[in-house]
């Protein structure tokens, strides 16, 4: 955690070779300090000492107790057919009652050989019953050598700490390993102001690494998890605020909308009113833009809610005012979409230099990669002479060719697609740094936002525009109740029966060879013994079977760019009945007419994914529906998480559900590319006031002090934190 010799020291020259090579490349750890930042998971209890005679049921106890008698007994298995398992009985007794251990297979040999009539020991597990009669199975133990009571006592009321292990490295070897580094503890520099430490009641870090890895009583453990979880906050919102300090630095030029420009004119030819949201968060943007800083704001908002129109009229005012905006999606088919959407709503507005463009419009164009040389000569003339105001496209917009007048506003859509290096170097092709809008339709906790985006301000966008319909949303339960999946399909008749449109939307493609390119299953794929549903695998069943006569087209991410605008433009325009689908019409695709949305296999999609996708419906007048087909048994976990995506529209509220059933690292898990989650005490969700409070304290000490010049100690723990990637990662923001 910090430059301390003592911390910095290789696990190798303490542990040893063998033991150092399996933590760092099982568990990532490297030194000293990053074993002591290796927290236990949980504590068991090795219980009170009690008594044999009156053993509680399903509960762990610790007994002391002396061997009676230890046979071992062999037995035919389908393991071991030719009756080699192995099964070690121990009989134990305390003067008060009798007890049975069980061993099995390669855990015999070591209590066989150690367990010996008249041997005293201590033994801990959980008590069960077999034959009618009480027993351990596989007990932990440890034998007495000297009748020393202090012995007992402090090994019977330990509590035990349990840490995140592996396969070749369990807990208890960690826990060994961790008590060999544990007096290096001392040496901690404190990463918490004094002040600040005092003013919170938290305990130093050197005491609060002792408590955590060798607690006494539940209270050490509390006061060392409270006051580590302050370290992570605290460090990464100090980061983060250091990265706002420095953006508020840098130079940008102010851009304001003309009051007879292109902007109001675009206002004038809207067909209806903006709502409360759109004109506040919109407010929020131009309030930015004018400003001689960067924005860096993330917009928040539902699927549908209309983020598309309030960037739109952010960037128009960034070309009333002179400059030139860019919007980058994360595919070809999402970047036509826009382009076809943003030229419809401005109309002759997008016409600039065009016979019958409007006197005060601009050009509109698209940059995508697998368009032809001419059209791609054009669109780059059109930027470099500052004749086209706004540049829609994909990863192509940041390639070297491209050469702006003037770029003044990157807007960026569904931020958690791009790679930060990709919008870095963007953003570099101003000849000043321009300003930064990042879209995102995937609710964010506050908290969240605050950790994972912590450098941007954020907007929110809560209310969907008028004449948006509620979606219905229903769980398909296909193998308890066959004939509800069959209804589905009739749902979809019936809909496309009254002039609608629907999507079926599967997991996987189907032309992958071998399968799934023999990937590793996951349990869940084990336990249902086959591949994830495939659009080509279900187009044509529907196609011949339940749709048979409806006009069923597919949509999938391996198909020509070409291809795939050719799909969409059809369904959009009314041709097709059923388009079968992967996610790529997760983000973006608007058809008003599609109300019916079958997810087949949705047990294999994210809650926030399923969210996503289910926005695609009931975006025009009539209703929509959803409706998530699934395999999973009622009581699976897989079936509660489509229960709460059916029982909600509320995106927040699905993402706090999303995040606890993941573990926290993932949400920093993207932004980090593959290094360790630096959370390793702090959960997203629950610790929502700690993170608030974090964020106070770093931007009023970063405020006074922004390179942290009067605190070494905080200096060096963020040094550790922001290695390179991360770095970068947040730099880019």
């Amino acid at each position: 955690m910090d430059a301390v010799p003592a911390l910095d020291e290789p696990l190798k020259k303490v542990l040893g070779p063998a033991t150092a090579k399996v933590m760092a490349e099982h568990l990532g750890l490297h030194t000293v300090g990053d074993l002591l930042h290796h927290y236990p998971r949980r504590y068991e209890e090795r219980g009170q000492l009690t008594h044999l005679a009156d053993l509680p049921m399903d509960e762990h106890v610790t007994v002391v107790a002396q061997v009676a008698d230890a046979r071992l007994h062999t037995f035919a298995s389908s393991r071991a057919p030719r009756g080699k398992g192995q099964r070690l009985e121990v009989t134990i007794t305390d003067g008060s009652g009798r007890l049975q251990l069980v061993f099995f297979g390669a855990g015999v040999h070591k209590p066989h050989k150690e367990l010996l009539p008249g041997t005293r020991a201590m033994f801990a597990g959980k008590v069960s019953v077999f034959n009618r009669r009480l027993q351990l199975a596989h007990p932990a133990y440890e034998l007495l050598r000297a009748d020393s009571e202090e012995a007992v006592e402090s090994w019977a009321g330990a509590l035990i700490p349990l840490y995140p292990a592996t396969a070749k490295l369990e807990s208890w070897k960690i826990g060994k390993a961790i008590q060999t580094v544990l007096p290096s503890a001392q040496e901690a520099a404190d990463p918490l102001p004094e002040t600040l430490r005092e003013g919170r009641g938290l305990v130093p870090l050197p005491e609060a690494l002792l408590k955590i890895h060798r607690p006494h009583t539940k209270a050490d453990i509390d006061r060392a998890r409270a006051r580590l979880k302050w370290d992570e906050a605290f460090v990464l919102q100090v980061a983060l605020a250091r990265r706002r300090h420095a953006d508020a630095q840098l130079p940008a030029v102010p851009r304001r909308p003309k009051p007879d420009g292109i902007l109001a004119a675009f206002d004038d030819r809207l067909p209806f009113t903006l709502t409360e949201g759109q004109r506040k968060v919109s407010k929020e943007i131009f309030a930015d833009l004018a400003t001689d800083h960067p924005m860096h704001r993330l917009l928040q908002g539902e699927v549908g809610s209309g983020k598309t129109l309030v960037a739109l009229r952010a960037m128009l005012a960034v070309v009333d005012a002179g400059g030139q905006a860019a919007m980058l999606a994360p595919t070809e088919v999402l970047a036509q979409q826009h382009h076809r959407s943003v030229t419809e709503m401005m109309g002759e507005l997008a016409e600039g230099g065009m016979l019958g463009g409007a006197e005060n419009a601009t050009k509109v164009v698209l940059l995508t990669g697998s368009m032809g040389a001419a059209a791609r000569r054009q669109a780059l003339l059109g930027l470099a002479t500052g004749e086209a105001g706004i540049v829609i496209g994909t990863h192509a917009l940041i390639e070297d060719k491209v050469q702006f007048h003037d770029l003044g506003l990157v807007v960026v859509d569904e931020q958690h697609r791009f790679g930060v290096e990709q919008r870095d170097a963007l953003r570099g092709k101003g000849k000043q740094p321009p300003h930064l809008l990042v879209m995102t339709a995937t609710p964010i906790p506050r908290t969240v936002a605050m950790t994972v985006f912590g450098d941007l301000e954020t907007s929110v966008l809560d209310q969907l525009p008028a004449g948006r319909s509620p979606i219905a949303s229903h769980v398909v339960p296909a193998a308890d109740k066959p004939h509800f999946l069959a209804r589905a399909w009739e749902r979809v008749r019936e809909e496309v029966g009254k002039g609608h449109q629907a999507y079926v939307v599967c997991p996987r493609i189907g032309d992958e060879e071998d399968g799934a390119k023999a990937k590793k299953k996951s349990p869940e794929d084990e336990a249902e013994k086959r591949p994830p549903l495939a659009v080509l695998d279900i187009a044509e069943q529907l196609a011949r079977g339940p749709l048979a006569g409806l006009r069923v087209e597919v949509l999938h991410g391996r198909m020509q760019p070409d291809d795939k605008d050719a799909v969409m433009r059809r369904f959009a325009a009314g041709e097709a009945d059923v388009l079968v689908a992967t996610t790529v019409i997760e983000v973006g695709v608007n058809v008003p007419n599609a109300t019916v949305m079958v997810i087949m296999d949705a047990d294999r999609f994210g809650v926030s994914q399923l969210h996503q996708l289910r926005g695609r419906v009931g975006r025009g007048s009539a209703p929509g529906l959803c409706l998530l087909v699934t395999e999973m048994p009622e009581a699976s976990a897989a079936r509660q998480r489509l229960n709460a995506v059916a029982s909600t529209l509320d995106g927040f509220e699905l993402s706090r559900i999303d995040l606890e059933q993941r573990r926290e690292g993932d949400v920093l898990g993207q932004a980090q590319s593959g290094t360790r989650s630096s959370l390793r005490m702090l959960a997203v969700i629950d610790d929502e006031e700690v993170i608030a409070e974090a964020r106070e304290e770093a931007t009023r000490i970063v405020a006074a002090d922004p390179d942290l010049e009067r605190l070494p100690a905080l200096r060096t723990a963020l040094d550790a934190l922001l290695d390179e990637e991360r770095e970068q990662y947040l730099e880019k923001g």
